[in-house]
């Protein structure tokens, strides 16, 4: 039976939590949808995650969707309900974490938008990454979605009525806020989101909580969940094939660190990512054996839909069709998917490594994949899972684009050829 169901607003999200309990044995699945009926899947898991993509939509039509995944886990009589929010506060966190509070019965909703193990910290109310407020970071100069507030309240304020107080970490001592509505919570440790989440067990104030995989990582033993026992990696090869579907700088810094020590680099042009029918011509089909040589030629490669240097050569393609950001992100988004769906069966793919929430969430959808089983993290944030495809069960990594060190991609090239 179902303890705990996760709400996460993108696909890399749902993974990035979920493991921190599939590492414990806790049974965990992972699944996508808006419109999904929870009955199906509660008696086969302990942890239920879905993905219900709302970060790109509207502040009310994603109100909509978790307020119905949180009527239905109360009406399930699931114990506990976690909503899984972007750990720089992109998308819609105002409206989805009013949502959760309006449809769940409770009267107060504790939220902890920390993850300490990536330098992302809650201080004095303020979200830093860094040491930054994540207003004056790379995430506030998104081009899809910037985050303009760095008080936590303010960013709330912006989607909600619903009264959000700013507090300290709690401790053993710590009296509650003695105000309903959000509680945000401050941490810099790991420390602090465990001996706050333990405060608040102490008075039951666990069954809806909020927070990134920083706070998921202590909930395991909070809510008594797994074995306890981690997962070891499996042996996985040297083939290593890396889909660059973020923009972010650095994940552009860490492809670029790649292809200096000795990656196979291969970009994309306006026209294969924007083109809807690019592929099925025959300049397409020459390009994709391209990609079959490029695979057999090392094992390590790197297919990456940026340009040199900057964007504007595809904003540019774009702009003589029409296209604005979001056309740009969909087209882009697809493009990988399908390319991803011809690539997967070729014995030389290896593990995949696949960056950015819409593109691996494309790259399943164009499979008609809606389950993946996470097995464990490969660094902080950084999330190694399995699905099967026609017959052929691949390993993937996913992360967030703003994730990981200049180096993550080589680091995880070595540990994969010693796997």
């Amino acid at each position: 039976m179902t303890q705990l169901l996760i709400l996460a607003d993108d696909f890399t999200g749902a993974l990035d939590t979920g493991v921190q309990f599939a590492t414990t044995g806790a049974v965990t699945r992972v699944i996508t949808g808006q419109n999904v009926s929870l009955s199906e899947f509660t008696e086969t898991c302990e942890v239920l995650v879905v993905d219900a993509e709302t970060r790109h939509l509207t502040a009310a039509e994603a109100a909509r969707i978790v307020g119905g995944y949180t009527a239905q886990a109360v009406a399930l009589g699931i114990p506990h309900i976690y909503k899984k929010t972007d750990s720089a506060l992109r998308g819609n966190v105002g409206a989805e974490l009013a949502a959760v509070l309006k449809n769940s019965g409770e009267t107060c909703l504790p939220f902890l938008p920390a993850f300490p193990q990536m330098g992302r910290n809650t201080t004095g109310g303020i979200h830093y990454i860094q040491g930054v407020p994540v207003a004056e970071s790379v995430f506030g100069k998104d081009p899809f979605e910037p985050v303009t507030c760095s008080a936590v309240t303010e960013l709330i304020a912006l989607q909600s009525e619903i009264p959000a107080v700013s507090c300290p970490p709690l401790t053993a001592e710590s009296p509650l806020p003695p105000s309903n509505g959000i509680w945000i919570f401050d941490a810099s440790s790991l420390d602090d989101l465990r001996e706050t989440g333990k405060r608040l067990k102490e008075e039951g104030k666990l069954h809806i909580l909020a927070g990134c995989a920083g706070f998921a990582a202590v909930l395991p033993e909070l809510l008594n969940l797994g074995t306890g026992k981690p997962r070891s990696i499996p042996a996985l090869g040297k083939n290593f094939t890396v889909i660059c579907g973020s923009v972010n700088p650095i994940t552009v810094a860490q492809v670029a660190y790649a292809q200096q020590r000795g990656f196979l680099h291969r970009q994309l042009e306006p026209e294969q990512k924007l083109s809807s029918g690019y592929w099925q011509t025959p300049a397409g089909e020459e390009a994709l054996e391209g990609l079959y040589r490029m695979l057999e030629a090392n094992p390590l490669r790197i297919l990456d839909t940026n340009d040199p240097g900057t964007n504007q050569k595809t904003a540019d393609y774009a702009a003589k069709f029409g296209m604005d950001i979001q056309d740009i992100r969909r087209a882009v988004s697809g493009t990988i998917g399908y390319l991803v769906s011809r690539l997967f069966s070729h014995e030389a793919v290896g593990t995949l490594l696949i960056t950015g929430g819409d593109t691996l969430l494309q790259c399943m959808n164009y499979m008609d994949v809606h389950e993946i089983e996470p097995l464990g993290e490969m660094d902080a944030g950084v999330v190694l899972s399995r699905f099967t495809y026609q017959g052929i069960t691949r390993h993937v990594i996913s992360k967030s684009g703003g994730f990981g060190k200049e180096n993550l991609l080589t680091e995880l090239a070595a540990a994969l050829s010693k796997a």
